[in-house]
């Protein structure tokens, strides 16, 4: 029976000499005693990413994804004046000229004088998501912009002057609550009011600064991914961006997008599922990906498996530390430490 992925596989074959690097977003993690003291990818049976890319090294983690990101594509740290969420407002397709402020919006729990992140309250998304549109007309004044995303998140891009307003806690460290000054404040206060303290809080806010371009050995490229802080990065040094939520609904993009040019294939679950601190789901989620890259990617001969940071399954909270990559190249020794702003320039010339 004809199998139209089957025939895309053959096709690649013949056609592409391009690579596929494929984000496991906070794969490091700590030991979980619910594994027996393994880390869940230590305890995952992931037999294609290890059999398809034997070649292990390391470099370092960076502690959250845009900065990784920013390095390994560019080798340079981001601009520290551009904000989390002007980069998110760049992957959504967001206006951010005219000095435009962006303000990355999360869940979270406001009371007692404190912000606590809200991980999976995935039943309560579309109430939040209604409540925070019916009080969009606080903001009529600064020309808003909103795009939300998984998880009940959202991007609001706003004409709020020179003034940056001062954030509180960062997502996913709970903090002392920060009132936001001006009518974004009113609009997380009045959808706390409207539901039992659950708003969308912001975080991240700012403008976008200085951009370094793309590595010139990084050909055309495609990114795909649920989330728009991996897609800002892309979108913002010149690369194609594919927002897809569907984890599956992923690898056949990027299977198309490979015939075409070199891939990014972002796995941001990974990293979710540890902040919700439940390591057998971060498991199986590893073992997901490791069965769907084999049904796409089994002809596949060019593939990097990289981790931007670690992400406590114990504490659901991001660890600096080393993270390990995998190649299908011998272009590193195995065990080797990389530094990260050289890892893709000595990859790409050690095709």
């Amino acid at each position: 029976m004809f199998h139209p992925y089957r025939a895309e596989r053959a096709l690649l074959v013949i056609s592409t000499d391009n690579t596929l690097f494929v984000l496991l977003d906070g794969m490091e993690d700590d030991p979980c005693p619910e594994l027996g003291g393994k880390k869940p990818y230590e305890a995952a049976e992931m037999p294609f990413i290890r059999k398809a890319a034997p070649n292990l090294a390391w470099t370092t983690g960076r502690g959250y994804t845009q900065l990784f990101l920013n390095e390994f594509w560019t080798g340079h740290a981001p601009d520290p004046s551009t904000s989390r969420a002007a980069i998110e407002a760049c992957g959504l397709g967001l206006d951010m000229g005219h000095g435009r402020t962006a303000f990355r919006m999360s869940p979270a729990f406001i009371g007692d004088g404190t912000v606590k992140w809200a991980y999976g309250v995935d039943d309560r998304a579309d109430d939040l998501m209604q409540s925070v549109k019916d009080n969009m007309y606080l903001l009529d004044d600064c020309a808003p912009e909103m795009k939300f995303f998984v998880h009940g998140r959202a991007v609001i891009t706003l004409d709020y002057g020179d003034y940056v307003p001062e954030p509180g806690p960062q997502a996913p460290v709970d903090g002392p609550f920060v009132p936001i000054a001006g009518p974004m404040g009113e609009l997380v206060m009045q959808v706390a009011s409207k539901n039992e303290g659950l708003t969308l809080y912001p975080w991240g806010i700012g403008k976008v600064g200085h951009i370094y371009p793309a590595f010139p050995c990084v050909r055309k490229m495609t990114a795909i991914s649920d989330s728009p802080t991996a897609l800002g990065i892309a979108a913002m040094i010149g690369h194609k961006t594919q927002l897809i939520e569907d984890i599956d609904d992923r690898f056949p993009a990027a299977l198309k997008a490979l015939r075409e040019g070199n891939v990014f294939l972002h796995m941001d679950e990974v990293d979710e599922y540890s902040h919700e601190k439940d390591p057998m789901k971060k498991k199986r989620i590893l073992e997901h990906i490791d069965s769907m890259m084999s049904e796409y990617f089994s002809d596949c001969s060019r593939m990097v498996f990289f981790v931007d940071h670690g992400t406590s399954c114990v504490t659901g909270k991001h660890i600096l530390m080393d993270v390990p990559f995998r190649t299908s190249f011998e272009c590193f020794g195995q065990g080797e430490h990389v530094e990260l702003p050289a890892l893709v320039p000595k990859l790409m010339g050690g095709m």
